[in-house]
């Protein structure tokens, strides 16, 4: 089983729009018609002031927290896409696989990158190349577990991938933003010590300023970690529907391709 470009592309229109939308922000101001009017005034210590005003270590931070969200959102979709597709061929499995009279028809009615196709199609090499070589020295149903049980564990290693990434960003994206933040405070302090001047407006300024970092890591965060535990509980699931899977097509194998094991 592998990521289709269908998918893939999905994904990715999905995530440069979510980018867009981080990107835009609102510039104007409507003023009631009967109203006064009414002065917008820029804030000085934005996040544009940031990345304007900043030091390439201020930049380099945002640019990591940046791409932290980016893939966070573009895996998340990725996943899901991926784990919702699984749960098709699931149901697939139940209302096709198993209503065929043999299990080599049943894997043809599978589609060719399903997940189950490949388990249906590694029980049917297992059974069928047991005899006459060398591996005729265990028996049947340990050859045939140890080949549905090593298939099992690639697809199950293929539906992990990425969750480490949304785990990593989940717990170090506070971290790079409290690194900008305790970064931009001393530079903030050394520029105030240098110019003699403690004023509130040349305090307050910079250090809010720094604070944004710290805010940006924890928006990068917690999407990492919901999105982190909701595919984990979803993983489980959909890998569950396998297992059972492929425990059937165990026992159907040992009776000699037989359909008497109906999926519940």
């Amino acid at each position: 089983m592998r990521i289709t470009p269908n998918v893939r592309s999905t994904a990715l229109v999905a995530v440069a729009l979510v980018a867009v939308a981080m990107m835009m922000h609102p510039v104007t101001a409507w003023a009631a018609d009967a109203g006064p009017a009414t002065t917008v005034v820029d804030n000085p210590y934005g996040l544009e002031a940031l990345w304007a005003q900043g030091d390439w270590v201020a930049k380099g931070t945002l640019a990591i927290l940046f791409i932290m969200s980016l893939g966070t959102w573009y895996l998340g979709i990725v996943k899901l896409l991926e784990q919702s597709r699984l749960m098709r061929e699931a149901k697939m499995a139940r209302t096709e696989f198993w209503g065929a009279a043999t299990i080599a028809e049943g894997a043809l009615k599978l589609d060719e990158d399903s997940a189950f196709r490949y388990l249906a199609d590694e029980g049917i090499k297992a059974a069928g190349h047991h005899e006459g070589s060398m591996t005729d020295s265990i028996d049947l149903s340990t050859w045939i577990g140890m080949s549905l049980q090593r298939a099992f564990d690639e697809i199950s290693d293929r539906m992990q991938g990425g969750l480490a990434f949304l785990g990593t960003v989940g717990s170090t994206a506070p971290f790079v933003g409290l690194f900008g933040t305790v970064w931009g405070i001393y530079g903030a302090l050394t520029a105030i010590g240098m110019s003699g001047q403690a004023s509130i407006d040349k305090v307050a300024g910079p250090v809010g300023e720094s604070l944004i970092m710290t805010a940006l890591g924890l928006a990068v965060a917690v999407p990492a970690v919901l999105g982190y535990n909701w595919m984990v509980r979803r993983n489980k699931t959909a890998m569950a529907h396998v297992k059972h899977f492929s425990s059937e097509l165990h026992m159907v194998l040992l009776a000699g391709g037989k359909t008497s094991v109906r999926s519940k």
